[in-house]
């Protein structure tokens, strides 16, 4: 018996022993394979680099989709028991740039678009259609003539406006001239001392055009899986304070499946003619309150922010 017991116990810890060897030579070859991988991407993003320094043009695009329908009948538990609803967002950034020794050419176009619906199926009052909620589109286009490696003077125009509601009221159309600073392949930063902020919109005693400074810094970068994008603009009219404006947006994409993955969008901007026209538009003179003026508007900081299933053009 105890030759048996004795027998059973060795070939248990042979078993044993073969696995955790075969378990040992496994993470040995792994490791091996994985300083290999290491080795080839490195080489792979060294000639990667080499490709983007080459004259020529680079274009790229990314975008995010994200969207979620329901339907409820007889869901008493909630105010509205028969509903349908849904909300679908889109972001798409898209670039093209023409890199030369003595000279550049980016151009660059951002828009994110919302649609939302709450249909309430026991009232006809409210609306079945999916209504716009956000709405951005920006497009710009900078020249610039190299002075050095890493400074240039550069020309900018830059249009900003809605596409859903309100085309064009207001839209901003900025144009000038300045020097253009590229510190890192993927960061610009652009100042322009001498601009002037076109804004067209049917109240002009709110919106109006003025001379001042354009400023924009822009980060663009592909790591791996990885794309996103960072882009701040913002005018300093020499004019009024209140003519001023800022934007700043950011994309994320992570590729998870082939060309599929994920996406993240938000954005913050600050627009105190914008603001004004919303407090008039909602101004109701019998309620007693002094009508909003530039004076006493509380210029809220605008934001917004898209998550969803992203595609890598």
């Amino acid at each position: 018996m105890n030759k048996k017991l004795l027998l059973i116990a060795v070939v248990m810890f042979s078993i044993t022993f073969g696995f955790s060897q075969t378990k040992e030579e496994l993470q040995a070859q792994k490791a091996e394979k994985q300083a290999q991988a290491d080795k080839f991407q490195s080489e792979a993003d060294a000639i990667q680099a080499q490709i983007d320094n080459l004259p020529g043009w680079r274009v790229g695009a990314f975008g995010t989709i994200g969207g979620s329908l329901s339907n409820f009948n007889n869901w008493y538990a909630q105010g509205a028991p028969n509903n349908s609803s849904g909300n679908i967002g889109i972001t798409f950034n898209a670039f093209a740039n023409k890199i030369e020794e003595k000279y550049f050419w980016r151009n660059s176009l951002n828009t994110n678009l919302a649609w939302v619906k709450l249909d309430n199926k026991d009232t006809e009052e409210d609306s079945e259609d999916f209504e716009p909620t956000t709405d951005v589109f920006n497009i710009s286009s900078l020249y610039g003539f190299r002075l050095s490696e890493k400074w240039a003077v550069s020309a900018l125009g830059e249009y900003r406006t809605t596409l859903l509601n309100n085309f064009n009221d207001p839209g901003y159309l900025d144009i000038g001239v300045g020097g253009t600073w590229t510190p890192l392949d993927n960061l610009i930063v652009v100042v322009h001392p001498f601009n002037y902020n076109f804004v067209f919109a049917d109240n002009d005693a709110i919106f109006e055009s003025s001379a001042g400074a354009k400023i924009v810094a822009d980060y663009t970068r592909q790591i791996g899986s990885i794309a996103f994008k960072s882009n701040f603009s913002t005018f300093q009219s020499y004019k009024s304070s209140d003519l001023s404006n800022f934007t700043w947006t950011n994309s994320f994409s992570y590729t998870l499946w082939k060309m599929i993955g994920v996406g993240f969008d938000f954005a913050l901007r600050s627009n105190k003619q914008e603001a004004l026209a919303f407090a008039q538009s909602q101004f109701d003179e019998t309620s007693g309150d002094p009508e909003p003026t530039f004076d006493n508007i509380d210029n809220k900081l605008q934001t917004y922010y898209t998550i969803g299933l992203s595609y890598k053009f």
